[in-house]
């Protein structure tokens, strides 16, 4: 069995005002039928698997090999979560929790132990829940990277050290989020039909509408329209709309067109809305946007 283990990180105060410190980093691998914890695990969070434990940061967990199961509070203590090898969880300060390897399978772990006020605002934001502290996201040779690199900038502790791990847990939260999204819709084909659907407005940008989208693609408009929210962040009606404003800062600046052709060819109602619009998404009216991108003054 190969551990590393950082007991106990220094922080100061100039770390808390950056906005997120790291209290411990580490990688450790279990051997099928080895105890859990090992005896070399780090006694400030030494834990019984009979009885669990309640910490007072966060922890970001990596199983990259093996498998076992997970409990929580907020799902009750009985309900056991798979975790397997491509597994990220995430402790919450002040949740009892519970965790451990499969004897058949052990398991090799990685995790950071963080606190601070970009942490909890993420949290607040909804971008973590304890309602979700398993999130899958596969194997991925990056995330096991950064967390090798804050093993190693932990051991040296040189000056500014917390701000480095700080940038490295801002990441792997980021690669969290970011792969379990991916492969949560990868696994349901919505990034195959999020793919159609902006060719589909590519191809057909000067006539399409969010229903006729929809209708093109062989579902439910209502159904559509809430996938590709959760996927993009934007309605159907808002990219597209976004997608003819692109179009026309691309015509404003490499042709000669007036402002009123283009808005017909883009298929606004009329010239004043297409003024509206355009001023609400770029904060300038088609007129001075051509002017400052042709280089030309009004």
């Amino acid at each position: 069995m190969t551990s590393i283990h950082l007991k106990y990180l220094a922080i100061n105060p100039v770390d808390l005002e950056w906005g997120l410190a790291v209290n411990s980093v580490g990688r450790q691998e279990i051997a099928p039928g080895s105890p859990y914890p090992p005896a070399t695990h780090p006694t400030r969070y030494l834990f019984s698997p009979q009885k669990g434990r309640v910490l007072n940061e966060y922890q970001l967990l990596y199983i990259t090999s093996g498998r076992g199961t997970f409990s929580c509070d907020t799902l009750g203590r009985d309900k056991l979560l798979h975790v397997n090898s491509g597994s990220m969880i995430m402790l919450f300060p002040g949740e009892w929790h519970n965790y451990r390897p499969d004897p058949e399978t052990g398991w090799t772990e990685y995790w950071i132990g963080f606190k601070g006020p970009q942490a909890d605002g993420l949290v607040e934001k909804g971008f973590f829940s304890k309602n979700r502290p398993v999130l899958e996201v596969s194997f991925h040779d990056d995330i096991a990277d950064a967390y090798s690199r804050a093993i190693n900038i932990a051991e040296e502790q040189k000056s500014g050290f917390q701000q480095a791990l700080s940038g490295i847990v801002n990441s792997l939260l980021g690669m969290a989020y970011y792969y379990n999204r991916n492969l949560s819709f990868k696994q349901s084909n919505t990034e195959r039909m999020i793919a159609k659907a902006k060719m589909l407005v590519a191809e057909q940008l000067f006539t399409i509408d969010p229903k006729s989208l929809s209708e093109q693609l062989f579902v439910s408009y209502s159904s559509f329209r809430r996938t590709f929210k959760e996927y993009t962040g934007f309605s159907p009606a808002k990219y597209i709309l976004n997608q003819k404003i692109d179009q026309a800062k691309e015509m404003l600046t490499n042709s000669p067109a007036e402002i009123k052709e283009i808005a017909y060819r883009l298929g606004f109602e009329n010239t004043d809305y297409f003024f509206t619009v355009f001023r609400r998404i770029t904060g300038q009216t088609p007129l001075i946007y051509r002017s400052e991108t042709q280089g030309r003054k009004l």
